[in-house]
């Protein structure tokens, strides 16, 4: 089942099966539960006039390879700004969180562009991809991510964070129309900043996830993307760091804040 089919699910129904293909561990991805919430969120608000401008996510429990409910409710609908609550559900329980704000464009005196200039990566095709093998989670399948900087995961690094060019794989993916609920798949692709630390294979899960977007979403799905990641601060088995988001052009697209449970 592609994405689009699950999208297409999602705006018929609110039980959905989760696809195969997406198991990060012991969950599915939890790129794809928030993108599945953010899909019902839009469909449900249905106002085209309104663009997203934050989300937050929280991971409650983990989310399994079968039947899921995915419940939505407007908790306010005003002239500009549309807040939405969705809930994902599996076996009467609630397992993830969306809350998201849709905004109006609104004139305004106050125009401030301070945004985080992209980083100057080399072209992605000159770049090392991520390898897919059996230690990798199934999910990276779905994604190339080529590392521009910084060290790939578990590699005992004295260092954490990376950055690099990423987009959905074109084996698995065909070309359409990128949409909001795509950015929050795409995003989360990247693994926790402090994984490079890690000397052996070990787990390390989003607990919270904030996601506010900045220029609006206008590409195809098979675009290439720049991501850079930056961790404040890791300790007692929890870590937060923020990211950054460009297009292909260097326009900040989106910024990242997490909460990241460490198990090493």
């Amino acid at each position: 089942m592609s994405l689009s089919q699950v999208f297409k699910a999602l705006e018929q129904n609110e039980w959905i099966d989760i696809p195969k293909g997406w198991l990060q561990g012991r969950t599915i991805y939890g790129g794809l539960v928030a993108s599945m919430m953010m899909h019902k969120a839009v469909v449900t608000i249905a106002d085209p006039g309104k663009r997203l401008l934050s989300t937050s996510v929280t991971f409650v429990g983990p989310v399994q390879e079968s039947q899921a409910r995915v419940t939505a409710e407007i908790l306010r609908q005003g002239k500009s700004v549309t807040t939405i609550e969705v809930r994902l559900w599996q076996d009467d329980a609630v397992q993830s969180i969306l809350i998201a704000s849709f905004g109006a464009q609104r004139e305004s005196a106050i125009q401030v562009h301070q945004e985080r200039a992209a980083p100057d990566y080399a072209a992605p095709e000159t770049l090392s991809m991520l390898p897919r093998h059996a230690a990798m989670p199934q999910c990276y399948e779905q994604f190339d991510v080529g590392w521009a900087e910084g060290r790939f995961p578990c590699t005992g690094s004295e260092k954490p964070d990376f950055g690099g060019w990423f987009r959905f794989n074109p084996e698995k993916h065909e070309n359409r129309v990128f949409t909001e609920a795509d950015l929050l798949a795409l995003m989360d692709i990247w693994p926790p900043g402090v994984l490079p630390m890690f000397k052996t294979l070990s787990p390390a899960s989003s607990l919270t996830w904030h996601v506010t977007c900045v220029h609006p979403v206008q590409h195809q799905l098979l675009d290439w993307f720049k991501y850079k990641v930056f961790t404040d601060f890791a300790s007692d088995g929890y870590a937060t760091e923020y990211a950054h988001l460009w297009d292909a052009e260097n326009r900040l697209i989106a910024i990242s804040r997490q909460t990241v449970t460490v198990f090493a």
